[in-house]
């Protein structure tokens, strides 16, 4: 991931100048506005962050955003087939609301329940890897599909 932040950075830097630099580091910047607090609250792990703001370097700040709702649409829809494959849909579903009530009132989810925490041996854990993978090359396709010519 590392490496893949200095390439955007390079690249973007490299092809466009200052304004390139700017550019990627407004994406990557946007990426770790959204996933740090997820990382935060140990709802995913550091490399998760961190891939994302790779993919932000790489794309900048409005592409970015577009990547991830497709990644969210994509990650939402593998997370429904991992819980149900699982047996873990209710179990799933009663976590969600526990979450929400916990943060209405201002309290670390994985404090109530330590399964709650995604390097927790019990969590049930989404590879987000995959979903940003599909997301980033959905997002190209559509781009190449529907840019005009």
């Amino acid at each position: 991931t590392a490496g893949g932040f200095v390439a955007g950075l390079g690249l973007c830097s490299f092809l466009f100048g200052m304004p390139g630099f700017w550019f990627s580091l407004k994406g990557a910047g946007l990426a770790l506005l959204f996933y740090f607090p997820l990382f935060a609250l140990r709802a995913m792990g550091a490399g998760d962050a961190k891939l994302m703001a790779a993919v932000g370097s790489l794309a900048g700040p409005w592409n970015w955003l577009g990547i991830f709702f497709l990644t969210a649409i994509l990650g939402g829809i593998l997370a429904i087939i991992l819980t149900v494959s699982r047996g873990a849909f209710r179990r799933t579903l009663a976590n969600m609301l526990f979450v929400l009530k916990q943060l209405a009132s201002f309290q670390a989810p994985f404090s109530g329940r330590p399964e709650l925490d995604a390097s927790h041996t019990s969590a049930l854990t989404l590879p987000h890897a995959c979903s940003v993978a599909f997301g980033s090359i959905g997002f190209l396709a559509a781009a190449w599909f529907l840019a005009p010519r």
